[in-house]
């Protein structure tokens, strides 16, 4: 009987305040360029301890990373960290999913931005230790010390410059990003008038 290897998840977290094609075309470069079996993408609840701002409710984020991949049978969006404890932290949600999901290897999903800050993260040595990371590139962003650590790969994907905020503002002040966006989320956005204030 032939052995069932375990499904190597990638876990793409981001608050995807909105999501946009710039996210989709990581998640996509990485299923497609890399041994990940399905990629979920986990929706950062609001942190109490920041101001809300322009930070979209979780479900209405939530419902647009629905829409933006509903589609694609390889992709997910969990909203797994909503019913944690606050403020969530990712050492935390992967130890919460790896005991829910023993079949699953989960790799981390990360932009080069977080290497500024991730030995601040809470237990990041452990996480370091048990999970693969998985880099793709952000402009002005360098990896620099973790650069040769056996658990990360980086990998040449293509260099998004287009950001959550930007989009934000860029709908603030009337601008037309229908092509930034996938078509069924412009249009909830729009409909909803999201962001316009």
């Amino acid at each position: 009987m032939k052995e069932m290897k375990n499904k190597k998840t990638g876990l793409f977290f981001g608050s995807f305040n909105p999501i946009h094609i710039g996210h989709l075309i990581i998640a996509g470069y990485m299923l497609e360029f890399t041994d990940l079996d399905q990629i979920w993408f986990i929706i950062s609840p609001h942190n109490p301890l920041k101001e809300r701002k322009t930070l979209l409710a979780d479900y209405h984020r939530l419902a647009l990373v629905k829409i933006a991949i509903e589609d694609n049978s390889k992709m997910k969006a969990s909203d797994i960290e909503f019913k944690m404890p606050k403020p969530s932290y990712t050492i935390d949600t992967l130890t919460y999913l790896n005991e829910k999901y023993p079949e699953k290897d989960f790799v981390l999903i990360a932009g080069t931005d977080i290497f500024s800050s991730f030995h601040k993260w809470k237990n990041y040595k452990e996480i370091l230790s048990n999970y693969e990371i998985y880099v793709y590139s952000r402009p002005n962003y360098e990896i620099g010390f973790y650069s040769n650590h056996p658990k990360i790969k980086i990998f040449n994907a293509p260099l998004m410059e287009i950001s959550s905020s930007f989009i934000r503002k860029a709908i603030k002040n009337g601008k037309n990003i229908e092509y930034m966006l996938p078509e069924k989320v412009s249009k909830y956005i729009c409909e909803m008038h999201f962001y316009e204030k």
